[in-house]
């Protein structure tokens, strides 16, 4: 098996200075594919194992979709979302679960708080529905329902669901995935390497796929406002998509793509690395780039390669 990511295969990503001295530093590993896939440049191993954690939910909506589930822009982005829980973001998981004929209650994921403040401060327990991944897990029961498969049990690795998810992602990373751990919302996640899941967000994310589209046209849902993701879509037009542990993926309308993981587990570091990467390749322009780390950036914040 391919290493895992660790210190020795990994680069100072960014560096927080104070005072003309580097406080903080972020180590890990990047990998920018073109449009057919092929690596462009790296940082630290591109050939590392990862877990992809939330950045994986870009081949996981477009599992449901192939699954033969058919839904508006809006309810195609939450399938992919790591939402903040507002009422808006709610009201369309609600939707996606409408359709299959189902509800709340059939949602496997754990309950959790909104993220949003002030959705937050008005919810008055933790709920699956609040919890960032109910789209995923809406949207995986909506292609139980259409295909005849248990709703139960359709987290077990064994399901037909999650063997759909898992030869989709092996197809589109060109990689075998033969190691599977437990995503915090209990879907399975294989561990892959960095260039595997940059190609795997690109052939999902592109302008032109029903996925990319509907989160390039609602940049809210894949997220919430003033957060990174959706900073990040509003102003430059990628696809952008967190994951857990400080792993990002960032994907171009025309399909080139930039996956970063922090070895750290932080995000401070991932936005601006990733952004970096794609404007030294001449991918993204420094004045949009420079427009998004002023909204979202980290005071001292300093790219490091």
């Amino acid at each position: 098996m391919t290493a895992l990511l660790d210190p020795a295969s990994s680069v100072e990503l960014c560096a927080v200075w104070r005072s003309e001295v580097p406080e903080s530093r972020h180590l890990g590993a990047a990998a920018v594919v073109d449009p057919d896939g092929t690596l462009l440049a790296s940082l630290g191993s591109p050939d590392a194992l990862i877990y992809p954690r939330s950045t994986l939910k870009l081949v996981q909506a477009t599992a449901v979709e192939l699954a033969g589930v058919v839904l508006d822009q809006v309810a195609t982005a939450l399938t992919a979302a790591s939402h903040a829980g507002t009422p808006r973001h709610v009201e369309v998981v609600r939707r996606i679960l409408d359709h299959a004929g189902l509800d709340e209650s059939s949602l496997r994921c754990p309950a959790d708080w909104p993220a949003d403040p002030v959705a937050r401060r008005a919810a008055d327990a933790p709920r699956p529905i609040t919890m960032n991944c109910s789209g995923k897990h809406a949207g995986f029961l909506a292609a139980c329902v259409a295909n005849g498969w248990d709703t139960e049990g359709y987290l077990d690795p064994a399901h037909p669901m999650q063997r759909h998810v898992l030869e989709l992602t092996s197809s589109l990373a060109g990689e075998t995935l033969s190691t599977l751990g437990i995503d915090g919302c209990g879907a399975p996640v294989p561990l892959m390497s960095l260039v595997g899941l940059a190609r795997a967000a690109s052939r999902t994310a592109r302008s032109g796929t029903a996925l990319g589209d509907a989160i390039r046209s609602h940049p809210w849902a894949i997220d919430g406002p003033g957060r990174a993701n959706t900073v990040t879509i509003e102003k430059t037009g990628l696809v952008a998509k967190l994951g857990a542990e400080g792993v990002l993926v960032l994907v171009t309308p025309d399909g080139a793509s930039v996956a970063v993981k922090a070895l750290d587990g932080s995000h401070r570091a991932t936005t601006p690395a990733g952004l970096e990467l794609l404007v030294r390749e001449g991918l993204l322009a420094r004045s949009t780039a420079d427009a998004v780390l002023a909204e979202i950036g980290t005071p001292g914040l300093r790219v490091s390669f």
